[in-house]
């Protein structure tokens, strides 16, 4: 089955492709070997709603098979929320604060050595002159022990209140992100960590997948979170796609749709200029006008809605409403698309994307852009800043990456279809898949109780 998405993708043509250069193919040395059995183990963490503040979300909440590691809405409702993708909803019982405030990315590649810099607005990266090897907004407080970057990141979203941690006064955990508390003795990581070696299955597999963890020494929470990053590197590496295949073999020849998509990407439509390399992106950050609905994102001394996003990890005003190029790798499959989740049809965002003075006025006041936006029903003002004159004015003003302004639809589709080829059936069914149960014995997402 899987052979035959892939060969739908290829005919044989008299006309050659004639765009390039092309990325290299990508090989096994792309990425880190994976300890299978670390990957095993990371997959019932990854799985497992212990690791959130009241026990009831996990990693896969918000980044689920499902959903293409995303979670199928444009901006996610963390704590406080109920269900799965469209059918999630506000728990009346423990009403969410806000939304989420940023479009869920997808996982895909993550493990690859390329990956040096992560989040929308690329928060953290890696950094050999810090004692950590990376720096993340724990700046000189952030831990030694995450084997890479992606170990790293997985284990921010469960100090944040709205995402996995829960609000002050739910929890031990919420408590201790309240207080400042989150490395060492007492710290959130600690407290979660400990939660985790009190589950004698947990306690058995660490021991056996880490020489250095011994019967009666403890997890560490870089353990935990090194554990979740072999699985999201194994399980959502992605590099068998027709695309793939046709890097790795000159003599293939895309559909006649496709390669004019693929002609177009790479040429006149200028795409690669940002998303170019192997994951088609070059990790960097653009402004690049698109809308902006949800809470936007404010320290807590501030009292605002607006995202500046790479401003506000670099504080330089050319950084503002700038965001990190994502991969396309199974773009098709990732949406809805934009930091803010936007655009629910790529096609559309495809077409915004070449004009943003168009997107802004769709998604303006009246504009019609907005009944399509999946926004599970919650009491909030998710349009403040589209139906701000002069915010729709900040975010046009500062952008400064356009792509060719007249794509037609004969263009949008041959677009959809190059795209199609970046598709790969196995890190999207996934290797090791939802496991049924945890060993915590928390429901897991996705699986029927």
């Amino acid at each position: 089955m899987i052979r035959c998405l892939i060969v739908s993708f290829f005919v044989v043509l008299s006309v050659p492709v004639t765009a390039g250069p092309f990325p290299e193919p990508v090989t096994d040395s792309s990425y880190s070997p994976i300890d299978p059995a670390e990957a095993a183990l990371g997959q019932l963490l990854f799985y497992d709603p212990i690791l959130s503040g009241n026990r009831n979300i996990s990693c896969a909440t918000c980044h689920h098979p499902k959903f293409a590691t995303s979670d199928g809405l444009s901006l996610g409702m963390g704590e406080g929320g109920i269900g799965l993708g469209m059918a999630r909803r506000a728990d009346p019982q423990n009403m969410p604060e806000d939304r989420i405030p940023r479009n869920s990315p997808a996982l895909f590649n993550l493990g690859a050595s390329e990956f040096t810099v992560l989040f929308h607005d690329g928060r953290i990266e890696v950094d050999p002159d810090r004692s950590s090897g990376f720096r993340t907004p724990l700046d000189d407080d952030m831990l030694s022990g995450f084997t890479s970057l992606l170990s790293a990141q997985t284990m921010f979203p469960v100090l944040s209140a709205d995402e996995m941690a829960g609000h002050y006064g739910e929890n031990d955990v919420a408590a201790a992100v309240r207080k400042g508390l989150i490395t060492g003795e007492g710290g959130a990581w600690d407290i979660l960590s400990r939660r985790v070696a009190e589950i004698p299955e947990y306690d058995t597999r660490f021991i056996q997948v880490y020489e250095h963890i011994s019967e009666g020494s403890q997890i560490t929470f870089t353990d935990i979170s090194n554990a979740i990053a072999a699985f999201v590197a194994y399980e959502w590496r992605s590099d068998e796609a027709p695309y793939d295949a046709f890097l790795r073999d000159p003599d293939l020849t895309l559909s006649e749709d496709a390669q004019l998509g693929l002609e177009l990407f790479y040429g006149a439509a200028g795409c690669a200029n940002c998303h170019a390399g192997p994951f088609q992106t070059d990790h960097r950050f653009y402004a690049t006008g698109t809308p902006q609905l949800g809470p936007g994102k404010a320290a807590p001394f501030e009292n605002h809605t607006k995202d500046v996003g790479r401003m506000r990890v670099t504080g330089k005003e050319v950084d503002a409403y700038a965001f990190r190029t994502p991969s396309l790798r199974n773009v098709t499959r990732t949406g809805p698309w934009g930091h803010a989740g936007a655009h629910v049809d790529l096609g559309e965002f495809l077409r915004d994307h070449a004009d943003p003075t168009a997107s802004i006025e769709r998604f303006s006041e009246g504009g019609g852009a907005r009944d399509a936006v999946k926004l599970p029903e919650f009491m909030a003002d998710d349009w403040h800043e589209m139906n701000d004159a002069e915010a729709r004015a900040s975010i046009l003003s500062a952008a400064t990456i356009r792509s060719r302004m007249d794509l037609d639809s004969s263009e949008i589709t041959a677009l959809l279809a190059f795209l199609g080829t970046l598709e790969d059936p196995v890190a999207l069914s996934g290797r090791l898949g939802v496991p049924k149960q945890v060993p915590s014995g928390l429901p897991v997402d996705g699986v029927e109780r």
